[in-house]
């Protein structure tokens, strides 16, 4: 049985003026999906906003810390620890497969690295998350949410799950093949949710399941203190998804 504390997987995104912003997984030791931006000889550390954020996912049970660097080089989860609700995340740069350095894309963009919640971390009260990525440390408050019934160190129930991340920001977590991450073909908002249609994969796919992350951007107007579902359309996703609140 895979408990969330174990799941370690990655995804990020390309932010874009408008109203969409598609993510795509990585884990440690798999190579990451292709971008368009041109590659450079830096380390994904070594150009990194020290803004970030937190998402409740997997009604309490996973969080999601976002980042913001190179699109190409998402950090992994290396290590989870808890001293009552405070939780400490050590973010690392996934190697390549072979073990060598990854080259980096000289983009700047939000990134999400998935989390299990340690066992005794209540999700209806206050966390605060104590974060390191390369010599950036940060603290990240994520208010406590009385709707989650999920416990720290429960076995996930591989069902999507969504949070918001900042007042127009949304990680959408799905679970599937780690070589067939979904992609966002559009984004419709409507005023108590948004439509996500995804693009269905012709190709073959991994049989392996794993958390992919995907990060939305939603319109200005959307106010993130108010019930907010997701209806997924297409990419074999269908269904609505409650955006939780943190």
């Amino acid at each position: 049985m895979i408990t969330p504390s174990r799941l370690v997987l990655s995804a990020s995104a390309a932010l874009a003026a408008a109203l969409l912003l598609v993510g795509c997984t990585g884990s440690a030791g798999e190579q990451p999906p292709t971008s368009s931006a041109a590659p450079d000889d830096s380390n994904s550390t070594d150009d990194i906003g020290d803004d970030f954020e937190a998402a409740w996912l997997d009604n309490g049970r996973m969080f999601s810390i976002v980042t913001w660097g190179s699109s190409s080089c998402v950090p992994i989860v290396d290590e989870i620890s808890a001293e009552g609700q405070k939780v400490t995340v050590s973010l690392v740069d996934a190697p390549n497969a072979d073990g060598s350095e990854r080259v980096c894309t000289a983009d700047f963009a939000p990134r999400a690295s998935i989390g299990g919640l340690p066992e005794g971390v209540d999700p209806t009260k206050d966390v605060e998350f104590i974060v390191t990525l390369g010599d950036i440390t940060e603290d990240v408050e994520l208010d406590g949410n009385a709707a989650l019934t999920g416990t720290g160190g429960e076995a996930t129930d591989y069902e999507p799950s969504a949070g918001w991340f900042d007042d127009d920001g949304i990680v959408l977590l799905t679970w599937g093949s780690s070589t067939c991450p979904p992609i966002v073909e559009n984004v419709e908002v409507q005023d108590a949710g948004a439509t996500v249609t995804f693009t269905t994969e012709d190709g073959a796919c991994t049989m392996d399941m794993v958390p992919r992350a995907t990060l939305l951007g939603m319109s200005d107007d959307v106010d993130d203190d108010e019930d907010f579902t997701l209806t997924l359309v297409g990419g074999n996703l269908d269904g609505a998804v409650h955006v939780l609140r943190g």
